[in-house]
């Protein structure tokens, strides 16, 4: 029996997985019908049990009794890693509970194999850790133990953005010289690379992959940057207290607007301060709804609220933003240009990034024929801009973004497993 290989795309805010079998590649439903899961978990109080991604999400928003968690790819190579976190209650290391939900999705794929899949390639960010080789590499060491844990016994790794790269490729006529940007929830990574549907059967592709570049910046920090801009000022961020006019803390703030990060506010030490600051506000109305955040524990759902805002703003101009879980018919009315303007230091580093990988591969911008966006984040209106001023000439592949990565994966595992390609399924 030919061995059934697979690809896994964990991701910051999605994760897919897809299935080569005997060449033949397809996406596997993860939650219900659908290709692609939200990385989120929730474990419910009264026993502790987990469940995944739109359930999870729902629970939560719901207002069921336990602990929800996403991002937590963006805890790899870090210190949090040893750390671990409370869980109702109980000290929980993050290797355990990324291993629960990685066994999640692993269990849907093997019960459409019908077996169990020991082949994998895991799909990384062209950097986890910026500027930190030590905790990169520590990173891939870390994912790399988690999907022994889960049962794969043959495990390789590929970059993201080559990996969508491989999932396009099949649909091309001719040679093009591609630029891929995968801009996902936690990384930007870019690759150039030659595409050619003469070369999906070649087995080594390192000579068709010109350079790779990555930065640590995607659509987290987006939500986050918005969040700062437009929202937390409503919640007395950058407000005064007391006779000499000080400035309130900003951590409370800069940590309220970070998913990886809300779940450490809730303690009592930091309620005190803030419910004491409270009395010395000169913004009590503001300051008051920040501690009303806290004390209610919903740092999440202020988090939904831009993040949904940062969705709306792709399409249109303005957005009225609902706080009404703070205040009974409690809005913001955020206008697109405060938004760019908010994240518009993030959307340079991230051209930047795409200008280095060009330099790096030693061709100018006017020799790309094809730019290949993927990820969610490339839906924001300032980075398409950017992308369309820095390749005016390219032609745009934007088909299946929030799983191509996941295809391109299990295209990938067929090679580096033995396998040949008979068919691929189209994206």
């Amino acid at each position: 029996m030919t061995a059934i290989s697979c690809g896994i795309d964990f991701g910051t805010s999605n994760s897919s997985i897809a299935i080569a079998n005997d060449g033949t590649i397809s996406l596997v439903p993860v939650e219900n019908t659908h290709i692609t899961i939200p990385s989120a978990i929730f474990f419910r109080r009264i026993d502790n049990k987990p469940f995944y991604g739109r359930t999870a999400v729902n629970m939560f928003f719901d207002r069921e009794e336990g602990r929800f968690m996403r991002s937590l790819k963006r805890v790899l190579g870090t210190s949090l890693m040893k750390q671990g976190t409370l869980v109702n209650g109980a000290s929980m290391n993050f290797a355990t509970i990324i291993t629960s939900f990685l066994k999640h999705i692993k269990d849907k794929a093997d019960a459409v194999a019908g077996q169990e899949i020991e082949h994998v390639v895991m799909g990384r960010p062209v950097h986890f850790v910026d500027n930190d080789p030590d905790a990169d590499t520590r990173a891939q060491a870390e994912l790399q133990a988690i999907a022994q844990r889960i049962g794969f016994k043959h495990i390789a790794f590929q970059f993201e953005p080559i990996a969508a790269a491989f999932a396009h490729e099949a649909q091309l006529t001719g040679e093009k010289l591609a630029i891929v940007a995968d801009l996902g929830g936690g990384t930007s990574d870019f690759t150039v690379i030659k595409l050619s549907s003469k070369y999906i059967h070649k087995p080594d592709r390192s000579s068709d992959i010109l350079a790779n570049t990555g930065i640590r910046v995607g659509g987290n920090d987006f939500d986050k940057e918005l969040s700062l801009a437009a929202i937390m000022p409503e919640l007395g961020f950058r407000s005064t207290y007391g006779p000499k006019n000080l400035e309130v803390p900003l951590k409370p703030y800069v940590d309220l607007a970070e998913w990886s990060k809300v779940n450490f506010l809730y303690t009592p030490k930091i309620l005190m301060q803030v419910r004491q600051l409270l009395h010395q506000s000169h913004d009590r109305k503001r300051y008051g709804r920040l501690l009303n955040v806290l004390e209610n524990e919903t740092g999440h759902t202020l988090l939904a609220a831009a993040e949904e805002t940062k969705i709306a703003l792709s399409a249109q101009n303005e957005h009225k933003t609902r706080l009404d879980f703070i205040e009974e018919g409690f809005f913001i009315p955020v206008e697109r240009a405060l938004f760019e303007t908010a994240i518009q230091e993030d959307v340079e580093k991230i051209a930047a990034s795409a200008r280095q990988c060009l330099l790096e591969a030693g061709v100018k911008k006017e020799a790309i024929d094809l730019v290949i966006l993927t990820g969610g984040s490339t839906e924001v209106h300032s980075v398409q801009t950017a992308f369309k001023q820095l390749f005016p000439n390219a032609a745009v592949a934007d088909e299946n973004k929030l799983s191509s990565v996941g295809l391109g994966l299990a295209y990938d595992s067929q090679y580096k497993f033995g396998q040949r390609n008979k068919q691929v399924v189209s994206i």
